[in-house]
């Protein structure tokens, strides 16, 4: 639209310039002298009258040629006029343009660049793509010789399946131990179970005493009476002798019942000692048991420490095999089979053309009138004619020269002040053209349509 403008207000004043020098005089050729009479003297009276006549033809023509001239100079004016009435309406037209569309030459296309490197040190076995070829998410760009890898992961196999079988004997092991606690623990019971049995038994066997003592000192008390009592001649003989085998019998009975109760406590006392080991026992059991728990906790811990080396392993091995991140194409690609490459050493590079978006660089003073959302329009360089359309996404935080490698120091030195460009961020619509495919760097002039 700014171009046509000016093509338009160029020509039209090299047409006022045309105009305002005027046309070259188209009058009849003056007569020549020699034909030419003043009077009678010196010649005829016809040529006198055809020389009247010529003098008249003569005004007539300057009489022509001045209403020309004043026709041309009042059609000049005309047409000055409407080129002047048109140069305004251009003008005021190129000028309402501004205020609704803020253009900048300033801008290119941008995209991301996925840059494309090992993660692990070897030898290229293969190359599978080559430059400028379309690749899709997924492919396989370049295979690594995975021999030492693979020979890692076997080994870091074999490891696990040793610690493996280690910690199935422990957790064997530790089956085994708690059997010996139940049984300890079984032992310990029945064991407390006998004292209880002969701590009852001990009770009983001291009361037993105390009734013998009680039958004892009865009998006793018995005999007494029937010795005073046969002294005295009041009971027969046979009586005493009764009262005599009574009290002896209670003696004896007294006698068996106390070696019996020596006997429970001896009892009990040995069951005592049988509950002391068999807790002992259970201690010693449980503290085995606990010693064989903490080594399977330990040789778990080595298993994952081996299973984390093995996954690593695996890892590495897959890492042999370098795939495209994305869909896009294949760019800058500097290997081949043979070469020897290390961790993060660029081999090629991935761009995707579907998400590529404008970068255009606007001046601070017609930033104000752009905002999100806004509708652009976008011609590019590469395809004359062709228009894209996108909006605008955001706007950088800071200009251009902010962040750039050396920022100005402009509190130094002499300052000239300069303006600004800060990048704006224009997304393309989906499908704007599909026919058309914007490459990365592409120099494009986006307008923006401002309210």
């Amino acid at each position: 639209m700014q171009d046509l403008i000016w093509f338009v207000i160029i020509r039209l004043d090299r047409m006022i310039q045309f105009l305002m020098s005027g046309f070259p005089d188209r009058a009849c050729p003056p007569i020549p002298r020699s034909s030419q009479r003043t009077g009678p003297i010196g010649g005829s009276w016809n040529d006198s009258i055809i020389d009247n006549k010529t003098e008249g033809a003569i005004m007539n023509q300057e009489e022509t040629s001045s209403e020309n001239s004043h026709r041309r100079k009042t059609n000049a004016l005309k047409i000055f006029g409407a080129v002047l009435i048109t140069g305004l309406i251009l003008i005021f037209a190129y000028m309402v343009y501004r205020q609704t569309h803020i253009t900048s030459d300033d801008a290119f296309v941008q995209g991301a660049i996925h840059v494309i490197a090992p993660r692990v040190s070897g030898t290229v076995l293969k190359v599978h793509v080559s430059d400028n070829q379309s690749v899709h998410a997924g492919d396989l760009l370049v295979g690594l010789e995975p021999d030492l890898f693979i020979q890692k992961v076997r080994e870091a196999e074999a490891e696990l399946e040793a610690e493996q079988q280690r910690a199935s004997e422990l957790n064997v092991m530790i089956d085994v131990q708690e059997k010996k606690v139940l049984a300890a623990a079984a032992t310990l019971g029945q064991a407390i179970a006998g004292r209880d049995e002969r701590a009852a038994a001990e009770g009983a066997r001291k009361a037993e005493v105390a009734a013998k003592q009680s039958l004892l000192r009865q009998a006793e008390l018995d005999l007494r009476r029937a010795e005073s009592l046969f002294t005295k001649e009041v009971i027969p003989r046979e009586r005493l002798d009764r009262a005599q085998t009574a009290y002896e019998t209670a003696a004896a009975e007294l006698k068996v019942a106390d070696e019996l109760k020596k006997q429970a406590a001896v009892s009990q006392k040995s069951q005592e000692s049988l509950i002391l080991q068999a807790e002992a026992s259970l201690t010693a059991e449980k503290g085995l048991a606990l010693q064989v728990r903490s080594s399977l906790k330990t040789q778990e811990e080595r298993i994952k420490g081996i299973a984390a080396k093995l996954n690593i392993a695996k890892l590495n091995l897959s890492y042999t095999k370098i795939s495209s991140p994305a869909d896009g194409y294949v760019t800058r690609k500097n290997v081949e089979v043979g070469n020897q490459v290390q961790p993060g050493q660029p081999l090629m590079a991935v761009v995707p053309l579907k998400d590529v978006y404008v970068i255009a660089n606007y001046k601070e003073t017609e930033i104000e009138r752009i905002k999100p959302g806004q509708k652009v329009k976008i011609r590019v360089d590469a395809y004359p004619g062709r228009a894209f359309s996108g909006k605008v996404e955001s706007i950088m935080a800071g200009t251009g020269a902010v962040f750039s490698l050396f920022p100005a120091e402009n509190a130094t030195g002499n300052y000239v002040k300069v303006v600004q460009r800060i990048p704006v961020r224009i997304l393309l619509d989906k499908d704007t053209d599909p026919d058309h495919a914007l490459r990365v760097g592409m120099s494009v002039v986006p307008t923006v349509y401002v309210k």
